[in-house]
């Protein structure tokens, strides 16, 4: 950690070795795992349908399935790897795994075989799931407390850009004329240069060497989840994270169907609205440092709670197309409403940044030093389980009660008003902090 008490700007960090390093190893991790996922979606769904023997629906929801399933199996034991050893070389142990796994690709194509092509599936959310403690942990270990905001900022930018930019590069990959070949060699090049990149990471001292590990799948899944429960105001900010992948994988789920049938628009009006997403998210996490004055602020969550909550409910009435024909983006761009719903999609993004950075800072921030991975793996089964949660709400309300996309969306809206409303009467600090923020911010004392 950098002695000096002199602020820096959190895009300065990117040039910095402390950081630099773990940013881009951090970014082609994600954006690693996108371009498999996104390719290999694209492939069950289009090039393959002579060898399925399940419909490719099955098999697509069987995928998001099988990546999010380690989160659920190998939290638990992530956590303590992450606590006992040093977390640079941990990291480099994962990327080399990753290296491995990736090798694997070529040979599912090779022999045609779907059933290990889904394996990978499994094995990367495998290696995100050791990853992630690594990630969130070691940055409190190499930025000041003032840095806290910036660098999860530039984390949580990085992030979704990587889904961003690793979905569309999976489905470019996988569409040309070798596209199996071309696929199995850019995931194993990526992964080789995020492995480079890591090289580049300062160690980090292990929080507990002396942590005895346990193979208890249930018992340390529980004591995990218990790490985090020890601090109220943690355990609440824990829950917070969970429901921002809960909304993010409930949206961003549904863009696809909601563009063709809503917005009546072709695959750039889909991909824009990603876009206007992953954008969203990282303004507004690049604009959490200016915001908070480079503090670790729970005021300025409840700030994003705010603009979630209404921008999510007027998603659902802003827009209703011309007629019946598919339009291209700019025909959408130029239609009656189109800078509306627009507009609602940005800003919804934006305050989701707002809403998201200060957790992760607080959590970073307060946890005790010897369990802060283990309180992020405990993060990462939480989210794991409303991510599911979001996916089974969808096809109930969507599939089987045959509910229109909108009235999804404003049933998303109408639970987080229920969850936030909770969440405040269990913990007043954060409505205590956004009354302070905004005093700050009118310039009262």
């Amino acid at each position: 950690m950098d002695p000096s008490p002199k602020k820096v700007n959190q895009l300065r960090l990117l040039f910095k070795k402390r950081f630099a390093g773990f940013f881009w190893t951090q970014f082609l991790t994600a954006f690693n795992d996108n371009v498999y996922k996104n390719a290999l979606i694209i492939y069950v769904s289009f090039y393959s349908l002579d060898n399925l023997y399940f419909n490719p629906n099955t098999l697509i929801n069987l995928g998001a399935g099988l990546f999010i399933l380690p989160f659920f199996l190998f939290s638990a034991f992530s956590g303590q790897l992450s606590d006992k050893y040093e977390k640079s070389g941990l990291i480099r142990k994962v990327k080399i795994g990753e290296m491995c796994i990736m090798a694997l690709v070529c040979i599912g194509f090779l022999i045609g075989s779907l059933t290990l092509l889904y394996a990978v599936l499994f094995l990367t959310g495998m290696q995100s799931t050791f990853f992630s403690p690594a990630k969130y942990s070691i940055i409190p270990q190499h930025l000041n407390d003032d840095e806290l905001v910036g660098g999860n900022a530039l984390v949580e930018m990085g992030t979704f850009a990587a889904i961003l930019f690793g979905t569309m590069t999976g489905g470019i990959l996988i569409q040309t004329h070798h596209g199996k070949t071309a696929l199995s060699i850019g995931v194993f090049l990526i992964a080789l240069i995020g492995w480079l990149t890591s090289l580049t990471i300062p160690k980090a001292s292990p929080a507990d060497p002396n942590l005895k590990f346990q193979w208890n799948l249930i018992k340390q899944s529980v004591n995990t989840i218990g790490f985090a429960k020890r601090d109220p105001t943690i355990y609440r900010c824990v829950w917070g994270i969970s429901w921002f992948w809960f909304l993010g994988g409930a949206f961003l789920t549904q863009i696809p169907n909601y563009t063709r049938t809503v917005l009546m628009g072709d695959e750039s009006v889909a991909t824009f609205c990603l876009t206007l997403f992953s954008l969203g998210i990282g303004v507004g996490s690049l604009l959490c440092e200016k915001l908070s004055n480079h503090r670790v602020d729970l005021g300025l969550t409840t700030f994003g709670v705010l603009g979630l909550c209404i921008f999510g409910t007027d998603i659902a009435f802003a827009y209703t197309a011309p007629g019946d024909q598919v339009m291209s983006l700019l025909a959408f761009l130029r239609s009656d409403g189109s800078f509306r719903i627009v507009f609602d999609f940005f800003m919804y993004s934006v305050f989701g940044g707002f809403y998201i950075v200060p957790l992760y800072a607080y959590i970073q921030r307060n946890t005790p030093f010897e369990i802060r991975s283990r309180v992020i793996a405990a993060t990462n089964i939480y989210n794991a389980m409303l991510m599911v949660s979001a996916a089974v709400l969808g096809m109930i309300y969507l599939g089987y009660l045959d509910h229109s996309i909108p009235s999804f969306f404003l049933l998303l809206s109408g639970l987080s008003v229920l969850f936030f409303s909770f969440l405040f009467y269990m913990e007043p600090g954060f409505v205590i902090a956004f009354r302070d923020w905004v005093k700050n911010k009118l310039g009262k004392k």
